[in-house]
C-alpha cells in the first residue's frame, strides 16, 4: 500500500492532514501565480488575461467557443478580456474560414513574447520544485491533480496535453 513521508497511509488521511494539503495547495498556487502576476501588474492585466494568452498559445486558431469551454467563464467575461488583448495588439481575432460566425484567435508576435515571459517564469518555478521533489513525487503529484479534476475537466486536460505531445 502506498505511503507518504512519516508512514501515513494515503487511504486513511485525517481531516487535519487533508486540511494541511488544502492549505499547501492555496500557498503553492500563490507562489505559482506570483511571478506572472508581477509581470502582468505593470500592464493592467490579470490572471484571466494570462489564462487566455496561455491557451491561445497552446492552440493557435482556437475559437472563442473553445476558449469559453476550456476556461469555464462567461462569454461576457471572456469578451472583456479578449477585447483588451486585441486592442493592445496581443491577440489577433480572425473570422473563421468555414464558418463566418466563428472567430479564430492567434497571438501576435507581441502576444507570443508576453506568453513566453509568463511561461518561462512558471516553468522555472515548476522545474525547481520538480527537481527538489524527485521523479516519483512528480508522478504522484500529477496523479493527484488529475484525480481532483471533474471528468469533463480531465477530458479537456488530456485533449490539450496530448495535442502538443
Amino acid at each position: 500500500m502506498p505511503e507518504v513521508q512519516g508512514g501515513e497511509n494515503l487511504l486513511f488521511l485525517t481531516d487535519e492532514q487533508l486540511r494541511q494539503g488544502i492549505e499547501a495547495m492555496f500557498f503553492a498556487y500563490r507562489g505559482f501565480t506570483a511571478d506572472p502576476d508581477r509581470i502582468l501588474s505593470g500592464m493592467a492585466y490579470g490572471r484571466a488575461h494570462h489564462r487566455a494568452v496561455h491557451f491561445i498559445a497552446r492552440a493557435p486558431g482556437t475559437t472563442v467557443n473553445n476558449l469559453l469551454n476550456i476556461l469555464g467563464v462567461t462569454k461576457q467575461s471572456l469578451n472583456r478580456v479578449l477585447r483588451t488583448l486585441v486592442d493592445d495588439g496581443l491577440v489577433d481575432s480572425r473570422v473563421g474560414k468555414s464558418d463566418k460566425r466563428e472567430r479564430n484567435l492567434y497571438l501576435t508576435d507581441e502576444g507570443m513574447e508576453l506568453e513566453r515571459k509568463l511561461s518561462d517564469a512558471q516553468r522555472a518555478r515548476m522545474r525547481a520544485a520538480y527537481r527538489a521533489a524527485g521523479p516519483e513525487a512528480v508522478s504522484g503529484f500529477r496523479q493527484v491533480l488529475e484525480a481532483m479534476m471533474d471528468t469533463e475537466m480531465r477530458r479537456q486536460y488530456y485533449k490539450i496535453r496530448d495535442a502538443k505531445s
